[in-house]
């Protein structure tokens, strides 16, 4: 038995592939399942239930998952720690992010840690906020960026920073010439909105019950990219963080409107596997995201201080 037995194993069950996991690490299909064939005869035991799909592990081979993703976990923190010895951080760091923070930042963010660190790797993917989850989970990503962050038993949690929520409409729109706008203003108002089993959704939800104002959700979507290109083609407004739009705005394809009376929060965060040890590379990378945390909260004024805020102002977090 060896570290790369382990390590195919677990990306079997990861990937829930045996074809994936043996391209993963250069094996032919038949390797990877003779590295199973091989764990179970050693063990005694059968590992993964073969006739199921999804592939699933079995009583015991969730036994033997758990303690082999710690294994590994801990060898690959180790040995990028040796590498990071030579004051070169030369290893690679998986991060997961959603979509709408994905596409805006952390591009930027990336290209910055490999100028600092040309020898290391960053693998990034843009998820859905629940599959974000399950990759730490399923140690698919060592860090993940996600909205309205919350930890548990198997992820850690810890705030990054918060993005103001912003009215936007297409220019053709009657609202597109005014200066901003109140919550009030959207009774009946026809919005282009999230699918409600997203927590942002949810949470828009909630300020508007508290508000006693009730749009027209005209049509629901489950990310910021598709709300935006509705908003363009004027089948509704939509509410959403203010950082999306940017680009749109400059472009003067989508008119973004303040919310007067109430100030409406996209709160971000950055999660891990609690317990799991990160390599010396996801320090960095992670260390990177923290500074500019505290950049932006120093130097942008589109975050107030909640001392700052008028006393009639509302503040609602929205994931």
């Amino acid at each position: 038995m060896n570290l790369k037995s382990l390590k195919v194993f677990c990306d079997i069950l990861a990937r829930k592939s045996f074809s994936r996991a043996a391209e993963e690490n250069g094996l032919s299909q038949s390797g990877a399942s003779q590295v199973v064939s091989q764990l179970e005869n050693r063990l005694g035991v059968k590992l993964i239930e073969r006739s199921k799909r999804p592939l699933m592990p079995t009583h015991e081979g969730r036994i033997f998952l758990n303690g082999c993703r710690d294994i590994v976990a801990r060898y690959d923190a180790l040995e990028d720690e040796v590498h990071s010895l030579r004051e070169d951080v030369a290893g690679r760091v998986r991060v997961a992010a959603i979509y709408s923070v994905g596409l805006h930042n952390m591009s930027d963010y990336v290209q910055e840690f490999l100028t600092r660190c040309p020898k290391a790797n960053v693998r990034l993917e843009y998820l859905h906020p629940r599959r974000v989850c399950e990759s730490i989970e399923n140690d698919q990503a060592e860090l993940g960026i996600v909205s309205y962050p919350r930890g548990s038993r198997t992820i850690q949690a810890e705030s990054w920073r918060e993005e103001p929520i912003v009215l936007v409409c297409s220019p053709n729109h009657p609202f597109a010439t005014r200066i901003n706008v109140a919550l009030s203003d959207l009774h009946g108002q026809k919005l282009v909105g999230f699918d409600q089993d997203l927590v942002i959704r949810q949470e828009i939800d909630k300020a508007f019950d508290s508000a006693d104002v009730r749009p027209t959700v005209a049509m629901e979507f489950d990310n910021i990219e598709t709300i935006k290109r509705a908003v363009e083609i004027n089948a509704g407004m939509a509410l959403l963080p203010e950082p999306c739009v940017c680009h749109e705005v400059d472009r003067r394809t989508l008119v973004k409107l303040p919310i007067a009376d109430v100030l409406l929060i996209r709160p971000l965060g950055i999660i891990y596997g609690r317990g799991k040890p990160l390599s010396a590379t996801a320090r960095r990378f992670l260390e990177l995201l923290r500074i500019h945390a505290q950049d932006l909260g120093e130097n942008n004024n589109d975050y107030p201080d909640s001392q700052e805020c008028p006393r009639d102002l509302t503040v609602v977090g929205i994931a």
